[in-house]
């Protein structure tokens, strides 16, 4: 108990050094060859991601302009030498801005490049930033100017990567203040329905609480950030790590009726659920270190530290819970719960009644038949948005007017020896990329070169125009042996992204072509070759570890049939509800398999114990055992209803998931193993 004190103080204060990573592109970069590419890229050009700033000119105004007939033939247009001034003004206010370092406009921009950064009917035009310090930084400051008194009556639209890591940054400080409470609390209301005695139910929670401030401090202490990934990992640790606790407790209670003995109730009570808490602690983490199989590196991380948080809950649940409940005085008297005696009657009732459980058998196999082959691959690059959210809205409005929000980049190839016949060439072999479908404009410094004499090329390439925009633009896009493009692509599809990198690839011209769509097609690749790599580990994990614990085959198969139409079932409904495989729900299945053995674990352990006292033992063992499987299973289903209030899309869909696949595990448990059990388990005694 002292050391878990002092744990825990430890974890605490290492928690003030938890800080957030909001860089999506960062951590999906890790460990992946185009991510590799793509930094480089970067690093390369000293270019990071620009924020979009685009300006429409109101509608209404506009038409009310050219309806007037306007001094210029342009009114109503950012060609209008007006709405020039106005932009120019509003253009100066942006680079006075905090952390702005270029802006580029249409204003200064080469002739050929103009079409960047203005619409075809001339109502909307775009400017791009970049910042020499903080991107995300920069984007807050950008909705400050935004939402304070900026030149212009413009439609003022924010988009780009560093818009994202803003949002981002704000939803994981508010998640990580609001969910894990909400999910405490729901934890604690559900388990005392089933326990009814308000200090052992917190005391049944305390152990995997504990877990998850020793596995934040872990994070923080190795200097690891929270993104979007590891965010979860305490809310998996709580629900997940309670299972011990729970066990334990509501075992427990039963001996505080039949003794007054402190330490033959913590005694028998270990005897009884000591060896499956152990089991139940090794099969949850391996099925979160199967992850480590995906060559993922955020399901990685999630999969590690996870495990490790449920690793030290059912530390803490075997030896500080136990020491601690054996100081306390309890009434002997048992205590009215709403889910009590009714529940485990229910369950018995249906347990002998075999037919029940190979209706209930026979109905998943279909199921997962039926929809298991239409499961597909999440390619949305804002897949943590939900649906309403005003970023997709605006990154939607910048991909209709100038293409995808998110660009793609690459390098051709450039010989300085070789004299500007090379820019030409470089100039046609972007006219072909531009033929290719989905791409609506290739864009590189070789397209200034028309009617422009050499010299003037060499001084805007190298930038010796002072104070020009154009130059800025051009010049960053130079290095010594290389050319950096821009590939503005307009509504595409996979195969049009691969027919792309497939042309890059056969053209000698190109170097490479990368970018965040390119990152999350790899990544999605990755994710399903994940979904079947992580299943495939958790899965021989188990089972291994099954064997060792019962050696004895059956016992082993018995305990792997429910867990295994837990997966098809949840894998159906995946499909069924039209939820696509991404960075979290590719790893639901390798935690539901590591999670739902621990019924069929709990429930053969029970069998064990009852078999000792004569025929009619499953219906005992259920007696037993129903109660907490129950109410483990709707404490992590409720617990994670929290997750619906969370600003991720993902995280309502992880609720959905675990709904599904807990009751389902629970279910399949308590009535498959008894079907196939031996008949004196089921009708001998009092059955």
């Amino acid at each position: 108990m002292a050391a878990t004190v002092l744990v825990t103080l430890v974890a605490a204060a290492l928690l003030f050094r938890i800080s957030f990573n909001a860089d999506i592109a960062e951590f999906m970069a890790e460990g992946s060859e185009s991510g590799a590419q793509y930094a480089a890229l970067q690093e390369k050009y000293d270019t990071g991601d620009p924020v979009n700033v685009l300006l429409s000119l109101p509608e209404g105004e506009s038409q009310e302009r050219e309806s007037q007939g306007g001094e210029s033939p342009q009114a109503g247009s950012f060609r209008d030498p007006a709405e020039r001034a106005i932009l120019r003004d509003f253009r100066d206010a942006l680079a006075e801005v905090e952390g702005a370092d270029i802006v580029m406009s249409v204003l200064s921009a080469p002739q050929p490049a103009q079409s960047l950064f203005l619409s075809e009917d001339g109502r909307h035009t775009l400017l791009q930033i970049l910042t020499a310090g903080s991107e995300v930084d920069l984007a807050r400051n950008l909705n400050d100017f935004v939402e304070g008194d900026p030149p212009g009556d413009f439609d003022i639209t924010l988009t780009g990567n560093p818009m994202i890591f803003a949002r981002v940054l704000g939803m994981l400080t508010w998640f990580l203040l609001v969910i894990p409470p909400l999910v405490v609390i729901m934890l604690l209301l559900t388990f005392y329905a089933n326990i009814g005695d308000r200090r052992l139910t917190i005391l049944a929670v305390v152990p995997a609480f504990l877990g998850s401030v020793w596995t934040f401090g872990l994070i923080s202490g190795l200097g690891i950030r929270i993104d979007i990934v590891t965010i979860i990992v305490p809310i998996f640790v709580i629900v997940m790590g309670s299972a011990d606790g729970l066990h334990f407790v509501t075992h427990f209670q039963e001996e505080v009726v039949r003794t007054e003995d402190p330490t033959e109730r913590v005694a028998t009570t270990l005897r009884q659920v000591g060896t499956p808490m152990v089991l139940t602690s090794i099969s949850t983490a391996a099925g979160f270190l199967s992850l480590l199989a995906t060559g993922v590196r955020p399901m990685q991380q999630l999969g590690v530290f996870t495990a490790a948080g449920i690793v030290f809950a059912g530390v803490i649940s075997f030896f500080s819970l136990p020491a601690l409940l054996s100081r306390l005085e309890l009434e002997s008297q048992p205590r009215k719960v709403l889910v009590g005696s009714w529940l485990t009657g229910m369950i018995k009732s249906l347990a002998v009644r075999r037919w029940v459980a190979g209706v209930l058998a026979l109905g998943i196999v279909v199921f997962g038949l039926i929809f298991i082959p239409r499961l597909a691959v999440d390619t949305d690059q804002l897949f943590f948005f939900k649906d309403d959210d005003p970023i997709r809205q605006d990154f939607a409005r910048m991909e209709e007017l100038f293409g995808g929000a998110t660009p793609l980049v690459g390098e051709f190839v450039l010989d300085p020896g070789a004299g500007f016949g090379q820019l030409q060439e470089i100039s046609r072999v972007s006219r072909e990329m531009e033929e290719l479908p989905g791409v609506q404009r290739v864009f590189s410094p070789a397209d200034v070169i028309a009617g422009v004499s050499p010299e003037e090329v060499a001084g805007l390439l190298s930038g010796s125009s002072a104070g020009s925009e154009g130059s800025s633009l051009l010049s960053s896009m130079v290095s010594s042996d290389g050319v950096r493009f821009v590939l503005l692509p307009g509504d595409f599809s996979t195969e049009d992204l691969r027919s792309w990198l497939d042309f890059a690839a056969a053209h000698e011209e190109i170097r490479v072509l990368t970018g965040m769509p390119v990152l999350w097609d790899e990544m999605a690749r990755l994710v399903l070759q994940a979904q079947v790599r992580s299943l495939g580990a958790a899965f021989a994990l188990v089972l291994l570890m099954l064997f060792v614990a019962y050696r004895r085959v059956r016992q082993t198969v018995v305990s792997l049939l429910p867990l295994s139409l837990t997966i098809i079932m949840l894998l159906g409904f995946l499909a069924a509800s039209g939820i696509q495989l991404n960075l979290i729900t590719a790893i639901a299945s390798s935690i539901v398999l590591g999670v739902g053995i621990d019924y069929a674990i709990h429930l053969v352990a029970a069998i064990d114990w009852a078999r000792r006292e004569g025929d009619g033992y499953v219906l005992r063992a259920i007696d037993k055992a129903g109660r907490p499987i129950v109410a483990n299973a709707l404490g992590i289903a409720v617990g994670l209803t929290a997750l619906w209030l969370s600003p991720f899309k993902f995280h309502g869909h992880i609720s959905m998931i675990m709904w599904v696949s807990m009751t389902t595990a629970a279910l399949t448990a308590l009535l498959i193993i008894p079907a196939l059990s031996e008949r004196a388990g089921l009708f001998g005694g009092d059955g």
